[in-house]
């Protein structure tokens, strides 16, 4: 193999072959998707990296595809994407009410799934809904091929992954719900739109003949990475519907909320119990 090595400020791979092969030879070089957080970053002084990874023409990390039982979503698939695909509107309902929470509409335009992924902030909106539905990611490495992390194990500390420094993130993989799939999500925010979450919700559980027989809780905005809650989904397992709220009371016990500017951590506590319970309520076999 050959690495291709530039002193361009923007390096502008053609093919995800060719991005691999950037991507090892200049670690320094931040891949740009959409840019919708790094503009902001940008803006606030905090990156000033020395050179781009320009993702945006590869047209490999797009679009959307079932394939049996699983979803596949490119990385490049944007917001907007995903909220009119039919396969993720059938398939994940959860993360197209995710994806169009994210931002404003131009936002939601040009931001990418696999952008909110490796920003890894503990309030992306997306991340919570990709835990509770088991989302699988595929990295590629031009040495190394291809390996897959599931999102219960990639973020691993504040704005860390499971990624080296010569990996892209490629595509998500998404299961097909199962019989007696609910799934939920809901965003607190200072306001309807254009609002960083507070704290956000994605949930799902699986009843069979009235019980649950598995449950995934998880938050955003509540801990340093977004998290599961397995003291409240080992509580859930076995329940009835109509008898789930009360396990809502274990999700202090799971989360880690700090003070910061957006809220307090007693909010956070409060509210990430009062939303779940609230949704565990609707539920019936």
């Amino acid at each position: 193999m050959t690495l291709i090595v530039s002193e361009s400020p923007v390096l502008d791979p053609r093919t995800l072959a060719e991005a691999l092969q950037l991507r090892a030879a200049h670690p320094e070089a931040m891949p740009l998707a959409g840019g919708t957080d790094v503009m902001v970053y940008l803006e606030a002084g905090v990156i000033d990296p020395p050179r781009w990874l320009n993702l945006w023409r590869l047209n490999a990390l797009r679009g959307l595809s079932r394939s049996g039982d699983t979803l596949r979503i490119g990385a490049l698939a944007t917001h907007t994407d995903i909220g009119r695909n039919a396969d993720a509107q059938t398939l994940a309902p959860a993360l197209v009410e995710a994806c169009r929470t994210v931002g404003a509409a131009q936002i939601q335009n040009r931001g990418t799934l696999g952008g909110n992924i490796v920003n890894a902030s503990p309030a992306g909106d997306t991340l919570p809904v990709l835990l509770a539905l088991d989302a699988v990611f595929e990295l590629h490495s031009a040495a190394r091929g291809e390996r897959r992390v599931p999102a219960a194990a990639f973020w691993q500390a504040y704005r860390k992954m499971d990624l080296a420094s010569d990996e892209l993130l490629v595509a998500v993989h998404l299961p097909a719900p199962g019989a007696g799939d609910h799934t939920h999500y809901r965003k607190v925010g200072t306001r309807l739109a254009q609002a960083i979450s507070k704290v956000v919700l994605g949930a799902r559980v699986r009843l069979d003949a009235g019980v649950v027989t598995e449950a995934r809780v998880a938050y955003g905005s509540v801990a340093a990475t977004p998290v599961r809650c397995p003291k409240t989904e080992a509580a859930l397992v076995g329940r009835r519907a109509g008898d789930l709220a009360a396990a809502a009371d274990l999700v202090a016990q799971d989360i880690r909320p700090i003070d910061d500017v957006r809220s307090t951590a007693e909010y956070r506590r409060d509210v990430a119990a009062r939303v779940l319970r609230g949704w565990l309520g609707t539920l019936t076999a």
